[in-house]
């Protein structure tokens, strides 16, 4: 299929504020004129949500290698039920996470194979690439901070309470994705608003429509 329309994605580790910007990105498109769809990763479709309850369930055990398949499973049904039509009309798609989520937390967080995790994303998009991404990176000490902060609260889903090495892997690895070229790579560390008008500035230079 030849999408016409554009695809943006915002990944991040947990707590990065990826989906308040993706919120006040919405909002800034809609009084643009865009057409939107927000959406988010695994979700979208009620089989893709259902899946998620699944993933986030506190008290589930998951092998890690099953995470990756239900993960790969909702994103399948998400990409050809959800992104795709959207595309093929011509809208502007804003996801809270895609693909870079399973490389982050599946492949450097749980230590499978980055080329199994590629493929199977490969496998459950059929291919299809973002075209816009948009990663928040938090330095290390914000980092720790917040992670200190987490642990007071309570309600935490599975992958918010998985072990301190584990989440310190997937934010070593958005550090290390969002050197690639392609990517936007954004200070999460700054403020609500500074980080929004970054990525409006960002964006407008990756395509012109938004100018």
């Amino acid at each position: 299929m030849r999408k016409k329309g554009i695809f943006i994605i915002f990944e991040g580790p947990d707590r990065s504020g990826k989906s308040t910007q993706a919120k006040l990105l919405v909002k800034w498109l809609k009084e643009k004129k865009h057409k939107i769809i927000l959406t988010r990763e695994p979700g979208g479709t009620k089989l893709s949500e259902d899946i998620r309850k699944i993933l986030l369930n506190p008290n589930g055990n998951i092998s890690s290698l099953s995470e990756l398949l239900l993960y790969e499973a909702a994103r399948a049904q998400h990409t050809s039920d959800i992104i795709l039509p959207a595309l093929k009309k011509g809208k502007v798609v804003i996801s809270d996470r895609f693909t870079l989520a399973s490389v982050a937390y599946q492949g450097y967080g749980r230590k499978l194979p980055i080329k199994t995790v590629e493929t199977l994303n490969q496998i459950a998009t059929g291919g299809l690439k973002p075209d816009i991404i948009i990663i928040l990176n938090i330095p290390d000490r914000i980092f720790n901070e917040r992670e200190r902060l987490a642990e007071k609260l309570s309600g935490a889903d599975r992958m918010e309470s998985a072990s301190a090495n584990f989440r310190k892997r997937v934010n070593k690895a958005y550090k290390i994705l969002s050197d690639k070229p392609g990517t936007i790579k954004i200070n999460a560390a700054n403020s609500i608003e500074d980080i929004h008008a970054e990525i409006i500035k960002k964006i407008k230079r990756k395509r012109h429509v938004f100018k």
